[in-house]
């Protein structure tokens, strides 16, 4: 470390500076302050540091010199070294100031220099380039101490251990109103990723070793551990999980950002218990005393197993189904390959099914997998009565846009009536689908969309019951302005395209109408009726949401909307149905519950309530 030199006293750490906090007796009033002559920035760091002041607690000459001390205190971090201070007690709780903030001081020096391996790291070029001040500007102490921080909190994030500052001053003169800024950081070597170590792990050791983002050999970075940490996480196969690099003493690295606060990889491993911390100075001499020749760092995993086994029970109520019970059964993991298997149990009024999902994962297991799914289906609702069977194929990728592709082939049996018209259908089709969902935070978002479009196909050719060409495609988004006005958006197609539409069964057929569709109308009450005025289902159908929700207070929401919508024939409605309505939103601890009451244009006297639980995605 350099020789320290010293002109005129003057150093600030901060833009604030941590100030002594007084006692304040019950009752007792904080000292008001009235400040002329300066403004902006500088008056409102000026407030910060007298704000904790209690009169009550001073004598007047102390008290004098307590807000004359601060003053000047809160003046230097903007390089106003010599201000011409007036002050007059207006009242006990009161102080009027009149400031003469005098000359600013300028930089007559500036240098920073990095040396080491960092010399060459974009970061820190980054870091030096924009760096606000130059030779000739005003003192400002904020973004001199923001480098230092930054300094070193890229080293310890992109592996320069062995960091330090060789020089670092600020010479204030302000009898001469400069400044000389010195600042030489050396980095040192950037150590790398070394060989890496897994404990407690019951699936195949080469296949989490296949996750990894980085090689044994490659430079350091803090990002690759938090996203490694969290790809275990994501995959369901453990209870906790914990990736970091072996120091020889045994400490975990992590240090808190330059920026103050949290570590910025923190969210991926917020479910893991907390561990010491060591300070970057206290790392950096731990690392100097037993470095490494070849300057690699280990890297220690430690996975506990997920329960084989987990259970879950969902009780809930729509108008559109009535109450509603699920029970789910998930094993995240069957064999020692990461196999896994979900059951899951659905029952209400119109609908009972239950669906299985066996998962293999392929070379990256949250992004590509094989599955096969399977189910059983019943539905009694109006003029709809289906016993259905499905057995699907799959193969699943999740590109790095977040786009979700799908390739399946679908067998399906289905013994249905429809409006009074009863058939069998075997039908046997290939499909693919494309998705994405985005959203932040995901119980109520504040910002989120979602994509998805399906195309499918069977031809008779094949042993398939019907020919037919089907599309779906539906898209939603939410957006903010400001912090209490939320905006929802949704409009969702579909069409089929047969020679027999007789052989379709209902659960390709198109219906609209209900909580998630056209409010004011019933669930699936919207669709082509046949002579005798029953239901038959739909070849196309189009609908779409307008919502506006405004914040009253806390969790609570208003909303307004308008849906249009209908399910069709012969590619184009004669006219859409339209529903509009008000309702109320509580941002539960369980999650958004939606209460909402809606009128259909084209029946005057009628109004139709609206009530469900859970997010809009």
């Amino acid at each position: 470390m350099g020789r320290q030199r010293q002109w005129t006293l003057a150093t600030g750490r901060t833009f604030f500076a941590v100030l002594p906090l007084l006692c304040i007796s019950h009752g007792a009033w904080a000292l008001e302050a009235t400040i002329e002559g300066v403004s902006n920035e500088v008056e409102g760091n000026i407030q910060a540091y007298l704000q904790n002041i209690d009169a009550a607690q001073y004598t007047e000459v102390r008290l004098e010199g307590e807000v004359r001390r601060r003053t000047q205190e809160a003046m230097r971090v903007y390089g106003y070294y010599e201000p011409d201070i007036t002050l007059e007690r207006a009242t006990d709780e009161r102080v009027w100031l009149e400031i003469e903030p005098g000359p600013q001081v300028e930089i007559e020096i500036l240098s920073i220099n990095v040396e080491g391996d960092a010399s060459e790291d974009p970061p820190f070029q980054q870091a030096v380039k924009d760096f606000p001040l130059k030779e000739g500007d005003a003192l400002r102490h904020a973004p001199w101490d923001r480098l230092s921080s930054q300094f070193s909190g890229l080293a310890i994030e992109r592996g320069y251990f062995d960091w330090g500052f060789t020089d670092r001053r600020m010479e204030v003169r302000p009898y001469l109103q400069s400044a000389r800024l010195y600042m030489d950081f050396d980095s040192g070597p950037r150590y790398q990723f070394g060989a890496t170590s897994i404990t407690g792990s019951h699936i195949e050791l080469d296949r989490l070793r296949r996750m990894q983002p980085f090689e044994q050999g490659d430079p350091y970075l803090a990002q690759s551990l938090a996203e490694y940490n969290q790809s275990l996480a994501e995959t369901g196969w453990f209870s906790s999980v914990s990736v970091r690099p072996r120091l020889e003493t045994a400490q975990e690295l992590s240090i808190a950002p330059s920026g103050g606060g949290a570590p910025w990889w923190s969210e991926a491993t917020a479910s893991q218990p907390e561990r010491p911390r060591l300070s970057s100075a206290a790392l950096a001499s731990a690392l100097r005393i037993n470095k490494r020749d070849d300057a690699q760092l280990p890297i220690d995993i430690s996975v506990t197993p997920a329960d084989r086994h987990q259970f879950e029970v969902g009780i809930g109520y729509a108008t559109d189904v009535g109450p509603r019970l699920r029970f789910g059964w998930d094993q995240p993991w069957i064999n020692r390959y990461g196999h896994s298997l979900d059951h899951d149990l659905y029952l209400s009024a119109p609908e009972q099914r239950f669906t299985g999902v066996y998962n293999v994962p392929l070379e990256d297991p949250l992004r590509d997998s094989y599955r096969l799914q399977y189910g059983v289906r019943n539905v009694d609702d109006s003029d709809t009565k289906s016993l259905e069977g499905t057995v699907e194929l799959a193969r699943r990728w999740q590109f790095d846009n977040d786009w979700v592709q799908t390739l399946y082939f679908r067998t399906t049996y289905e013994d249905f009536e429809q409006g009074g018209e009863a058939d069998e259908v075997w039908l046997f089709y290939p499909g693919i689908q494309w998705s994405r969902t985005r959203t932040r935070p995901q119980r109520f978002p504040l910002w989120g969309d979602r994509q998805q479009l399906s195309i499918e196909y069977s031809d008779t050719v094949w042993g398939s019951d019907a020919t037919f060409a089907r599309i779906t495609g539906d898209t939603e988004w939410i957006r903010m302005v400001g912090n209490d006005n939320r905006f929802l958006a949704r409009v969702s197609v579909g069409a089929i395209e047969t020679d027999d539409f007789a052989k379709i069964p209902p659960s390709l057929r198109f219906f609209a109408g209900g909580d998630r569709s056209v409010r004011g109308y019933s669930y699936e009450s919207l669709s082509p009726r046949n002579d005798e005025g029953r239901l038959r289902g739909g070849q196309q159908m189009l609908t779409s949401t307008l919502e506006y929700q405004r914040r009253v207070t806390g969790d609570w929401w208003g909303a307004t909307f308008v849906d249009n919508g209908d399910a069709f024939d012969n590619w184009g409605p004669n006219d859409l149905k339209t529903g509009a309505g008000a309702g109320v939103r509580w941002v539960s601890p369980v999650g958004p519950i939606r209460f909402d009451i809606a009128h259909p244009f084209d029946h005057e006297d009628d109004w139709r309530l609206h009530f469900s639980i859970g997010p809009e995605f």
